[in-house]
């Protein structure tokens, strides 16, 4: 047994001093393996000399996983952006006409003598608005409104509030008359015609679509302004379901204003004169816009007197005060025969004072 320091078949695999024990230092573990992960060259990378056969690759950086895991929360934020989005702004639904543009037409009336001037009390009682409402009193609403085949009891009323609520802020309120901040009329509107609203307070035109005094009644004020700010009013309000879709509020009114001139002192009191505008309007609302509280001007037809028939009407109304008479005394006559660029003027009217004729 001489020679022999262990047992027969030499020292067990695992025991101390065994085989093992001069390759344990090199051992990895395994997440030095999972780093170190190897890549096998190509055969034409492998052509050259002392080129080993294959190459480590680096390993996966935390990072990327952090710019995947932000990549998804921002997709998951346009999502949920959209969809709240959608629901507080939601688009027409299919079948819903957009609100079209509106249609406007200005027809100056003009005096056959002087405009009679006075005390705006005296000129009031002398003429046929003595019996006419007084402000937003003026405009009366249909009594007891009834729902229709598509529109509900209350939205017809609220229909008849938010038309009546234009009618005073475009017609009687004193900050729209003399030319100051338009913003109430304005939003008020379907958002769909404010580009043309604001084309037509930007650029006024006398082509049925972008006349300022198509959307509100308003005088320059740089030539005139209220003698008082009682505007006597008279005319009625009438509505119908005109589709499934659409519920038109149709008004029809006649407004009389007392006027000085803009350099006129407060005191005096024989230098007023009345302004008569007669205004049919006819006002649509959709379903979508009785839910956010809008509404869609789709014509307006405004005869006023007394005017110059050459006045331009479209940015501001410029009323002949007392004492004036319209330099050209009568309408231009149009010639039918005639081709559209040798028309001139807008139409014309002679006002009447002595009869009135009530909206019906």
């Amino acid at each position: 047994m001489a020679g022999h320091d262990g047992p027969p078949d030499g020292t067990p695999e695992r025991a101390p001093g065994g085989g093992d024990d001069e390759y344990r230092s090199i051992v990895f573990d395994e997440a030095f393996v999972k780093a170190a992960r190897l890549e096998e060259y190509s055969a034409r990378e492998r052509v050259g000399d002392h080129t080993p056969a294959v190459r480590s690759r680096r390993p996966q950086r935390p990072g990327a996983s952090r710019q995947a895991l932000v990549l998804v929360l921002l997709i998951a934020l346009a999502f949920g952006t959209a969809i709240y989005m959608g629901v507080r702004h939601p688009y027409r639904q299919p079948g819903i006409p957009a609100a079209a543009p509106l249609r406007s037409s200005v027809i100056p009336l003009t005096p056959e003598g002087p405009v009679p001037g006075g005390d705006p009390a005296e000129l009031i009682a002398d003429s046929p608005a003595q019996d006419f409402g007084t402000g937003a009193a003026g405009i009366e609403l249909p009594d007891d409104p009834e729902s229709t085949r598509h529109f509900t009891e209350d939205q017809v009323v609220q229909a008849l509030t938010a038309s009546k609520d234009y009618l005073v802020t475009s017609a009687i309120d004193a900050h729209t008359l003399t030319g100051g901040k338009v913003r109430d009329v304005r939003i008020r509107l379907d958002p769909q015609q404010h580009g043309q609203f604001d084309q037509s307070l930007a650029r006024p035109a006398d082509d049925g679509r972008h006349a300022a005094t198509g959307w509100m009644v308003r005088f320059d004020p740089e030539h005139v302004r209220l003698a008082h700010r009682n505007v006597r009013v008279d005319g009625a309000v009438r509505y119908a379901e005109v589709s499934d879709q659409e519920l038109e509020v149709s008004a029809d009114h006649v407004f009389v204003y007392a006027l000085r001139p803009a350099d006129a002192s407060a005191s005096a009191a024989e230098d007023a004169s009345l302004f008569t505008v007669r205004r049919q309007v006819r006002i649509r609302f959709d379903h979508d816009d009785l839910r956010d509280g809008h509404l869609e001007l789709a014509e307006t037809a405004l005869t006023a007197g007394p005017l110059a028939c050459t006045a331009d009407a479209a940015g501001y109304l410029r009323p002949l005060l007392a004492g004036e008479r319209d330099p050209q005394k009568a309408p231009q006559g149009t010639n039918p025969f005639a081709t559209p660029g040798q028309l001139s003027g807008s139409l014309c009217g002679v006002l009447d004072t002595g009869q009135a004729t009530r909206p019906s």
